[in-house]
């Protein structure tokens, strides 16, 4: 009988061990939950990148366009080219017209040197005419006859001048129209400006577009922007320059750390975003606040991302 009472209480005994290292696990698990769920983030947003819409600057139809979202393009890279039928064509017509002025210019300007040979020689028979009327052997009309056909002389000869000055001007106009129209010619080969991905495409060969009509955009997407936003009683703890530890989830409950820096801090309030939550309530006035991340591929545009200062 004592044996049996024993071996109860031994089974009690026992029975109450398992039950107080269960309850301490479940202690434990709560402990570490709690301290988990202690460990908030102190700011929350998400990412961005500066964005680039690239536009036609001429009309007509699209001949070239080999773009796809997701490709990575660099800088000064030919990506599309516009039709320049009609550009080249007025530039064949100035180029033609510039000819044909150039021609009145040189005509014009050897009539002035036939008119000052002429004038040479009025000038030659002026002075013969002035010795033979020192010796009495002329009349003062002969002198005064050819003192007034050297005055038409020079009169026809500042006339074609003129008419020189007004060619060269339509000459001058016409060298500017064809840069003009060689500016346009360049402009409808158009080139990447930034190096980035394309992230939107907007218009495919053969389109018609006019000037102004936006063709693709583009983003770098090396560095993102992490836009978050912060109460001001946060403001004491961050400053431009400093570098902060950024999460992004990588599970259902294991998250992703990246490094990045504070570029800029709002110097104004706002109220808080909806989409945003922040350690205060949202009717709370909060400042925003950019960090700079190095994309590994992984960031995204849009994504979500927390933000711990210290």
């Amino acid at each position: 009988m004592d044996f049996r009472i024993k071996r109860e209480k031994n089974k009690i005994n026992l029975y109450m061990q398992k039950l107080l290292i269960i309850l301490m696990l479940i202690v434990f698990i709560s402990l570490v939950s709690c301290t988990k769920e202690e460990k908030k983030s102190d700011a929350y947003g998400n990412f961005e990148a500066v964005e680039t819409i690239i536009s036609a600057e001429a009309n007509g139809k699209v001949l070239y366009m080999n773009i796809k979202e997701g490709e990575q393009l660099e800088e000064g890279e030919l990506v599309a080219v516009i039709d320049t039928l009609q550009l080249h064509l007025k530039k064949v017509q100035l180029i033609a017209q510039k000819k044909a002025i150039g021609s009145k210019f040189k005509i014009s300007s050897s009539q002035a040197e036939v008119v000052r040979e002429q004038l040479k020689v009025s000038e030659i028979e002026k002075n013969r005419i002035e010795n033979l009327l020192r010796d009495n052997a002329a009349s003062p009309k002969q002198l005064d006859d050819i003192i007034g056909s050297m005055r038409v002389l020079e009169k026809q000869i500042n006339s074609i001048l003129s008419q020189n000055s007004t060619t060269r001007g339509e000459l001058i106009t016409i060298d500017a129209q064809i840069k003009q129209i060689d500016d346009q010619i360049q402009k409808c080969f158009i080139k990447n400006p930034v190096k980035g991905t394309v992230i939107l495409k907007l218009v495919e060969q053969n389109e018609i577009v006019n000037f102004g009509k936006p063709l693709y955009k583009i983003a770098n997407l090396d560095e993102m922007e992490l836009r978050v936003y912060v109460s001001g009683s946060q403001l004491s703890e961050i400053k431009i320059g400093q570098r902060v530890k950024v999460l992004i989830d990588a599970g259902k409950e294991s998250m992703k750390e990246y490094e990045g820096t504070i570029t800029w801090i709002s110097p104004n309030a706002e109220f808080t975003p909806k989409i945003i939550q922040t350690k205060e309530e949202r009717v709370n006035l909060v400042y925003a606040v950019k960090i700079k991340v190095l994309n590994d591929g992984t960031l995204k545009i849009g994504m979500p991302a927390e933000v711990i200062f210290k």
